[in-house]
Parts: structure tokens; C-alpha cells; sequence
């Protein structure tokens, strides 16, 4: 059985999850303004090759294809997405600026299976006493929030680092995949920002 994914992302941002899906055997759809490989001497990268301006790249018993999409045009990337999409996606992941989530989500709604689980990546607010995660997009998807902070939790005062997301994006992409009803799990230390 194939499964699909859709992930939303900014370029290369979500490299690695990109990979262990595709690795898993999960066919990868990438919507994004330019395209940012999989190193080609990984050795689960088969082969890369073009078809009609889109990037296929087999990795493992999966394959990634990227797709010339942006933000600011979410009808065009649902279109261009659902054009390479063999069938309906059974995972959406979802890192897009906070501008645009509303349109994206919506336009790439029609894309997803009845039963697609989702990951929506987000920024902790930096402002306030109260940090309360926003509201999942699709509020009637199982959802595995990922709530970034702006510091590392891992090394003091160093900004949260790109491997610490990505790694906090895999797990809840296994709690996604596994069936885990919706939650929200914090990466990093959000920095208080003071008024005065």
C-alpha cells in the first residue's frame, strides 16, 4: 500500500523527516520555492532525475518529489501539489510562516485522505505571561503540535538549533503515524520579551 505525505515547509527546512519518510517508504510531496536536495552520496539515495519541472529523488523504498510552489499563491501550490499526488495524502506536515497558514492549510485541505493526522510546527509567542499553543488548523484531524521556542532547552542560552527541530518534528511524526490523538509538546525555551 502507498502512503503519501504532503509537507509544507520552508526550503530544506524539514530535510531530514523528508528523508526517514521517504526511507519508510513513504512517497514525499514538497511544495516549496526552490529545491533543496537530499545529498546525493547519502547512501539511501537511489536516484534524482526531472519530469515536467519537478525533482523526483528515490530514497529507500520511498521517493521525494520536489514541486516549484509559493506560499503566496496557496490555489496554484494545492494545484501543482495535487498534480503530482498519486492519490490522496495520509500525513500533512505543516512548518508555514504564520502569514500565510490560514490560506496554505485551507487550499491543501481537499489534498488529504478522511483520516491524514497532521503536524503543524509553530513559534511559541514571545510576548505575554500566558503561552498557550494557537488552535489546530483542522480541529476535527488528530494533530501533533510542535511548539518551537527561541532558545535551546539542550545547551543554555544558544538559539534552538535546526537538528533539535527537525529530531522534535520526527517524534511527532511517529505519534502522527502511530494514531496518537492530538497534542502539543514544546522544543526549547521561548525568550520573554520585555516592554518598556
Amino acid at each position: 500500500m502507498t502512503r503519501r505525505a504532503l509537507l509544507l515547509a520552508g526550503t530544506g527546512m524539514l530535510r531530514r523527516v523528508t528523508r526517514e519518510l521517504a526511507v519508510d517508504g513513504w512517497q514525499v510531496v514538497l511544495p516549496s520555492r526552490r529545491y533543496a536536495p537530499i545529498p546525493t552520496g547519502d547512501p539511501d539515495v537511489h536516484s534524482v532525475r526531472w519530469t515536467a519541472g519537478h525533482r523526483h529523488t528515490t530514497v529507500g523504498a520511498g521517493r521525494a518529489t520536489w514541486v516549484q510552489a509559493q506560499w503566496d499563491a496557496p490555489a496554484d501550490l494545492a494545484r501543482k501539489a495535487s498534480d503530482v499526488l498519486t492519490g490522496p495524502a495520509d500525513l500533512l506536515v505543516a512548518w508555514v510562516h504564520e502569514s500565510y497558514r490560514e490560506a496554505v492549510l485551507s487550499a491543501v485541505e481537499p489534498l488529504l485522505s478522511a483520516a491524514a493526522p497532521v503536524v503543524e510546527v509553530t513559534a511559541l509567542p514571545t510576548h505575554g505571561d500566558v503561552v498557550a499553543p494557537p488552535e489546530p488548523h483542522y480541529p476535527h484531524r488528530p494533530t501533533q503540535q510542535v511548539l518551537l521556542g527561541s532558545t535551546s532547552d539542550v545547551a543554555v542560552g544558544r538559539p534552538l538549533g535546526h537538528e533539535e527541530i527537525e529530531r522534535g518534528v520526527l517524534e511527532a511524526v511517529r505519534r502522527a503515524v502511530a494514531g496518537r490523538p492530538s497534542s502539543a509538546h514544546q522544543l526549547g525555551e521561548r525568550r520573554t520579551v520585555r516592554r518598556s
